[in-house]
């Protein structure tokens, strides 16, 4: 096993694969930025290597930089976490190249899964169902106008590269198609650096299943379960679950067996996600994740499994800890991902100083989280501060804990959505498990906070209050010094315990 890895991350993910390496002895190397210098993570690391400015293209995305301080500081392996460089199959042949260890799928199963088109083409050769679809050596409009009629109205133009929604266009009649092509060509181009796109059957009302999958190299794969992520905003998920409340026995070993015959065919080693639209019976291969997913917690929930631990031991060469009929799924899991964002205004990613944070503390809560009181939200990066899971033996136990945490989370200096996550978990259609992408924009379209109660301006204010004695209390502080823990302690004797005592 590894000495010491370096996390190529920040935020809760750096955090929770720190906390893994802690718990099986290995050391840790932090990463950061100019404006992460008292973050979390670098807190918590073993050690921490400053690479850059802000701007991710100057720190978290320079992989020369990050491959310098993991060679700087002796680290063997190199973990992504998610986001930045975790899908870019150029840091992961880099890091290999460096002679270090890239905890994650070999750069040529992450460039052919990562491409829509050939992962799409994959999936059809091993009979795994995907969307009535059309690809294009060249997009010409006649041609795909013609595509679209033999697949029928309403179509998806999507990128082959990328995801988040971006060079994606949904079109319902064939007078709009040839200004969607061209804008969705466009917008991928402009983000991903490629700007081939296809044509997909647009399924109006779907579920969003996935499952998590892993394979060693001795040959061996396997699923951990499956993921209900249907909750969404603008193609972000906010509420993941597990086990779907849709899925029958059958259906899970069908969609599992699929998930584990793409990922097989493609050479695939370590942690993936093997994603599914899901309607009226029907599941249709969607695309694959090359890497741990931000939901993962879920799954380690009801299945009792470390999935980064997982992670570590298949990247040093070890087999996969469990066979596919030793691993076994009990109870319910839900997340709740707390953004730094706005609701109330489309989401806007909101900035600034955490200025006072109590996080939850209930039984079978589980609580993610890379931030601490006084910490900057900055506008550089993925805005998630924290994710919140609970667990229990029932799904609607599961949810009543989870209304419970949000509840009692208090979180002041930044806007987040937990209002509105609470609203979610209360509506009626969440509780009988009707889901699907378009569960806010069909239940909460104009969805607006309630104004504060009594208790609840009462709560705000004495928080306030509490704000500024402790800033009064830090200013006293810094005019004294810094206190001396031998003084706060009280009257200990070096080698001797306490004194007295």
């Amino acid at each position: 096993m590894f000495k010491k890895v370096l996390i190529a991350n920040r935020g809760e993910i750096a955090v929770r694969v720190i906390r893994t390496c802690r718990e099986m002895g290995i050391r840790t190397v932090a990463v950061y930025s100019d404006v992460d210098s008292r973050a979390r993570h670098v807190e918590l690391a073993d050690e921490a290597v400053l690479i850059g400015a802000p701007p991710p293209g100057e720190s978290y995305l320079n992989s020369e930089r990050i491959i310098a301080a993991a060679k700087q500081t002796g680290a063997e392996a190199i973990h992504p976490g998610y986001g930045f460089l975790s899908e870019n199959p150029k840091f992961s042949e880099a890091v290999t190249k460096a002679g270090l260890v890239f905890i994650g799928p070999p750069a040529q199963a992450m460039a052919l899964l990562g491409n829509k088109i050939e992962s799409r083409v994959l999936a059809v050769q091993h009979k795994v169902p995907v969307t009535p679809g059309a690809t294009f050596d060249t997009p010409e409009p006649k041609i795909v106008l013609q595509k679209a009629e033999e697949i029928g109205y309403p179509v998806l133009i999507k990128a082959a590269a990328g995801g988040g929604g971006k060079g994606m266009r949904v079109v319902h009649n064939p007078a709009d198609l040839p200004m969607a092509l061209e804008a969705a060509q466009r917008e991928a181009g402009s983000a991903f650096g490629d700007s081939t796109v296809y044509l997909e059957k647009y399924i109006a009302r779907p579920r969003h299943i996935e499952f998590q999958i892993f394979c060693d190299t001795h040959g061996n794969a396997v699923h951990l379960g499956e993921r209900e992520c249907s909750v969404q905003r603008r193609h972000q998920k906010i509420i993941e679950e597990s086990p779907s409340p849709i899925l029958t026995p059958e259906l899970r070993q069908r969609m599992g067996d699929a998930a584990v015959k793409v990922v097989k065919a493609a050479g695939y080693v370590n942690a993936g996600t093997v994603e599914f639209l899901f309607d009226r019976g029907n599941f249709y291969f969607l695309e694959v994740n090359a890497r741990l997913q931000v939901e993962h917690p879920v799954t380690e929930m009801v299945t009792g499994e470390d999935l980064v631990e997982w992670q570590l031991r298949v990247a040093a060469g070890e087999p996969l800890p469990k066979t596919q009929q030793q691993i076994q799924a009990r109870g319910h899991a839900v997340e709740c991902r707390i953004y730094a964002e706005d609701p109330a205004r489309n989401f806007l990613p909101s900035s600034g100083t955490i200025l006072a944070l109590e996080e939850p503390h209930i039984p079978g809560v589980r609580i993610d989280s890379g931030i601490r009181e006084g910490a900057e939200v900055s506008v550089y990066y993925d805005p998630i501060l924290s994710k919140v899971i609970s667990y229990s033996d029932t799904r609607d136990v599961a949810i009543r804990k989870m209304c419970e945490a949000l509840n009692q989370y208090a979180l002041l200096g930044v806007a987040t959505a937990m209002e509105l996550l609470r609203d979610v978990l209360k509506h009626q259609e969440f509780a009988v498990g009707n889901l699907s992408t378009h569960f806010l924009d069909e239940y909460f379209p104009n969805w607006k906070p309630s104004p504060p109660s009594a208790s609840e301006l009462a709560g705000a204010l004495l928080a306030a209050t509490r704000i500024t004695s402790r800033r009064v209390a830090a200013a006293e502080e810094g005019k004294q010094g810094i206190p001396s823990p031998w003084a706060s302690l009280g009257p200990w004797q070096i080698a001797s315990g306490r004194a007295g005592a």
